[in-house]
């Protein structure tokens, strides 16, 4: 695929949304880790200086994809939390419903979780202070937008609290994400020698649990 040069705004915009969705497209192949931008200039059909135009670099292009993935995600979280969630339970088990569907949901969407991970360490390391600006503007709403969806099942919750467990639900999802993801080398460990698979993290089982005592131990804050 080749491409003549964008001329008007209309075909500049749908340049950057081919150069995303083929980067998105590259996730669900590599991890975050291997995606490089000679590859996504190869697959675009685009010289690696053109695709520079539309984005200042490989990390600019992954914190879009990943805004991108968190409004796809928090779209289906408004529809999971209101199947899951049942309104006459109590507080504490509403909570741990709550805690259910988010790291199903999570769960379900490896490329998200992977992107996540890979934010501070690497996505916000290679951008202009304009780009990461902008990045940050949109997680702040985002945030919001998951502490909207939040309230509406546990309003025994203050604003303070809730934006305090989004934030953390989501750092959380991430760091949980990189330690149930071994490597070749670590996953031969555990099979040659299974005492060690003790350390081995489950990403669902993990998540969960962290998030019903996070949702727990706010709960029992808020009561004080």
């Amino acid at each position: 695929m080749t491409f003549q040069r964008a001329r008007s705004e209309e075909q500049r915009a749908a340049r950057r949304q081919t150069i995303l969705d083929t980067a998105a497209a590259m996730l669900t192949e590599m991890p975050v880790t291997e995606l490089s931008l000679n590859e996504l200039s190869r697959r675009v059909g685009l010289a690696k200086s053109n695709v520079l135009r539309y984005f200042e670099s490989r990390e600019a292009v992954l914190l879009e994809l990943l805004d991108r993935a968190l409004r796809e995600w928090l779209d289906e979280v408004d529809g999971a939390l209101a199947a899951a969630v049942s309104p006459e339970a109590s507080a504490a088990v509403r909570c741990d419903q709550i805690a259910a569907a988010l790291t199903a949901s999570l769960a379900a969407r490896p490329v998200l979780c992977d992107l996540i991970s890979a934010q501070a360490a690497v996505l916000e390391r290679n951008v202009s202070p304009q780009v990461a600006a902008a990045y940050k503007r949109a997680a702040i709403a985002d945030v919001g937008i998951l502490v909207t969806l939040l309230r509406r099942h546990v309003p025994e919750l203050g604003e303070h609290d809730l934006v305090r467990f989004a934030g953390a639900a989501v750092m959380a999802a991430g760091a949980i994400w990189t330690h149930s993801q071994p490597s070749a080398a670590m996953l031969a460990v555990y099979a040659a020698d299974p005492a060690l698979a003790v350390l081995r993290i489950d990403f669902a089982t993990t998540l969960r649990e962290l998030l019903e005592v996070l949702l727990a131990g706010l709960l029992a804050r808020s009561g004080d």
